[in-house]
């Protein structure tokens, strides 16, 4: 068994008439070099004084903010829709408008000519769709990034006959992440989903499972979550919340805009300190973290404790159905059933 994660790192291309082109970088190529040249000391690339950056997702973004930090005194992003359809993150174009980067939605270059860009104002139809309107503008900008997404490098798998590739670009795999080819498992980018870290590390271990249980002659089923086994979940209204109550959560500083001039993180992350207090304000909701509540509330000693890991065990004998355990258990891991609902 094989697992593909090859990623989509080529950039896409339109196609924009020029009479005298300026200076045009992909979004990808930009980013890797602004990073080199942070990490390595290298020089970064030269944008000049204005750039103009063409897209309107995630890497648009970033590659309108990088700018910024490289010292450029404007950054505009050109984008063909409007805030409501943009595939960015709706914080990041919060945070890039804060740190001075200008939007121009409804907006699709038609024309380059050296610094100027001709744009068309588009409009979106009943569906959500950009349509032309037929009104033009032209905007200055000395470079030009081109953020309009990424595709897969399909060449590897020109040798490897039975791939199936769907219209988007993309290789077309089951359930169980296997390609049509049996053994070849695909994920990550070049796959049908979101293209997000969290997505393709998800797909590396659920590739994992199916290729073990592919390997063994089996299928793997994933394990029912409690709404799927009948077991409603815990809200907080069950919670009894009195108990490890009032601890306020931690803040991490914020960076101002007007202080985003380096490389430096925005948001500060959690150290150990407050990872660990952040950890402990956890209810663990409808499950039992041995807390020892009711162990130390049943005043007939009918709770017996089983050691670390494994809970503890209620003598029937001896419960006389008072509730106690019920009624101070913080995570409400215990529930409290009358005798003929429990045969």
């Amino acid at each position: 068994a094989v697992f593909m994660a090859i990623g989509a790192h080529l950039a896409k291309r339109v196609d924009i008439p020029a009479r005298e082109a300026g200076k045009i970088l992909d979004a990808v190529s930009f980013l890797e070099q602004a990073s080199l040249a942070e990490e390595q000391g290298l020089p970064p690339p030269k944008l000049g004084r204005r750039v103009a950056i063409y897209g309107g997702g995630n890497t648009a973004m970033d590659a309108a903010r990088t700018a910024r930090r490289l010292g450029v005194e404007e950054a505009m992003i050109i984008y063909r829709r409007d805030r409501d359809h943009m595939p960015a993150h709706a914080f990041e174009a919060d945070e890039a408008e804060e740190e001075g980067i200008k939007i121009n939605w409804l907006r699709t270059i038609r024309q380059l000519d050296s610094t100027n860009i001709e744009v068309e104002v588009m409009a979106l139809d009943a569906e959500g769709k950009p349509v032309p309107t037929g009104q033009f503008e032209t905007l200055e900008a000395d470079s030009l990034i081109l953020a309009l997404g990424q595709e897969v490098d399909l060449s590897v798998l020109e040798s490897i006959p039975g791939v199936r590739v769907n219209k988007e670009g993309v290789v077309q795999v089951g359930e169980n992440l296997m390609t049509d080819v049996p053994g070849l498992f695909a994920g990550g980018d070049m796959v049908p989903s979101e293209r997000t870290v969290t997505i393709a590390t998800g797909h590396g271990k659920k590739a994992a499972r199916h290729m073990d249980a592919w390997l063994r002659g089996r299928l793997y089923h994933k394990p029912l979550s409690h709404l799927q086994a009948g077991k409603p979940l815990v809200g907080p209204e069950q919670l009894q919340l009195w108990f490890q109550t009032h601890a306020p959560a931690s803040s991490q500083p914020v960076k101002p805009p007007s202080a985003r001039d380096d490389f430096g993180e925005i948001i500060g992350g959690l150290d150990e300190v407050a990872a660990r207090y952040e950890a402990a304000r956890c209810y663990s909701c409808g499950n039992c973290f041995e807390c020892d509540g009711c162990y130390g509330s049943c005043p007939e000693q009918a709770i017996a404790k089983l050691g670390p890991g494994l809970g503890y065990l209620v003598d029937a004998e001896r419960c006389t159905g008072c509730g106690a355990c019920h009624d101070q258990c913080p995570c409400h891991a215990i529930e409290l059933r009358q005798p003929e609902e429990s045969q």
